[in-house]
């Protein structure tokens, strides 16, 4: 029945139909929806067996238990801040939550998910709403498909946010990802820099107060009998700093490999981030160079640290095992760095792309000490300099067959 809808319509969107400069939207749907029909009419193309489309839902796919994690961690973290003397904030969710008869309590399964989605959900509408609004409008300009990188990216944003970021920062950095991250270069397949991770600078360098440091809680105690609007509590990452190893005291590595702690929403659980790396490494849309050469890099460079010691910062004994764990590490790693379009494209140059993503994020959070976090920085670094690395590469493979064909 719906095919037969999509067809019997088909002709108002086609050339000289009454919608045909809606085309984009309808091509859109269509495609999403179904395999798309149309075929090569002269000699065959060497083509990949999936189109865009497919790949991205697979990434999609591959995001699953990071969005589980988001929700179910969200209300968890939110629930144990309650139980440790907050108070529910006076909002929409609360009421919500009491419409449907669930606890504020971190012991309910459905309590702490939906709480959480509660959270969650209301970002990825608005990253989705806003940024599909802005690819349909360069659609319709430009008089093209509308591109499907954005339904990977408009999953990530959310998922790299903490949960009380206000949703119009969601739009904002959404628009500011999109637009200046993507479009102004000619849309996806084109970009430089991984408009996910451009949307999250953005919002990091222009609303530092709600997206760093501390991050967390989604509740707060009341003062004067007034709730307050985030009660923040610092993520393990901030705390280092200050506190050093003593800060990971109260957190066991199981608890942060299986994502039990505070941190952005989507960006605890490496765990989560595993079976997703397993599932894209499997299917070939992600790059196993890219992830091991990240592995590498934060290996060695977190070694290095270690051996050269500080009594001044903290940060040069956290061994990398831990680094696995905090921050956005695993889920830059397996989502963000392995990005098809930003990243390096030789198999050589993938992997120094990956150590040095690695090396950097190590050194971003050691050596600096006003930004705890390095993944961001690192990877939208390389993206800057992956051409650069790829030019290299085949260079060098270049100057190595002369070589060959000279002798």
């Amino acid at each position: 029945m719906l095919r037969r809808l999509l067809d019997s319509q088909a002709h108002l969107f086609h050339k000289g139909g009454k919608l045909e400069r809606f085309y984009p939207l309808y091509e859109a749907v269509d495609t999403f929806l179904y395999t798309p029909d149309s075929v090569t009419s002269h000699a065959s193309h060497v083509r990949d067996s999936l189109d865009m489309k497919r790949m991205m839902s697979i990434v999609v796919v591959a995001l699953v238990g990071t969005i589980f994690m988001a929700m179910y961690n969200t209300g968890l973290q939110a629930h144990l801040a309650i139980e440790a003397g907050a108070q529910p904030l006076d909002n929409w969710r609360t009421g919500v939550m009491q419409w449907l008869g669930l606890p504020f309590s971190s012991a309910s399964f459905a309590a702490n998910f939906i709480h959480g989605a509660l959270y969650f959900l209301p970002a990825l509408i608005v990253t989705y709403a806003v940024g599909g609004a802005w690819e349909g409008l360069f659609a319709q300009v430009r008089r093209h498909e509308i591109n499907e990188g954005f339904l990977v990216t408009g999953m990530l944003i959310p998922l790299t946010l903490p949960p009380t970021i206000p949703l119009w920062q969601v739009a904002l950095g959404t628009s500011f990802g999109v637009v200046i991250g993507k479009e102004i270069f000619g849309g996806t397949g084109m970009n430089i820099l991984n408009p996910a991770l451009t949307a999250r600078a953005f919002l990091f360098f222009a609303y530092p107060a709600e997206i760093s440091g501390d991050v967390w809680l989604a509740a707060g105690p009341a003062v004067d009998g007034t709730p307050v609007d985030g009660f923040t509590g610092a993520t393990a990452m901030a705390t280092l700093g200050s506190e050093g190893m003593a800060a990971l005291a109260g957190i066991s590595w199981t608890d942060a490999f299986l994502g039990f702690m505070p941190g952005s929403m989507g960006e605890t659980s490496t765990l989560a981030c595993l079976l997703g790396a397993i599932l894209l490494i499997v299917t070939g849309v992600g790059s196993w160079r890219i992830m091991a050469g990240v592995v590498v890099g934060t290996i060695a460079m977190a070694s290095v640290f270690n051996l050269i010691g500080s009594e001044t910062n903290p940060y040069f004994h956290v061994p990398f095992w831990w680094h696995m764990v905090l921050g956005g590490w695993a889920f830059g790693t397996v989502y963000m760095a392995t990005d098809p379009v930003t990243a390096a494209q030789t198999q050589t140059g993938r992997w120094i792309f990956g150590i040095l993503v690695g090396v950097m994020t190590v050194l971003i959070r050691v050596v600096n000490p006003a930004y705890p976090e390095g993944m961001m920085l690192a990877i939208l670094f390389l993206n800057v300099f992956a051409p650069t690395i790829d030019y290299f590469v085949v260079r060098a493979n270049i100057n190595r067959r002369l070589r060959r064909a000279t002798a």
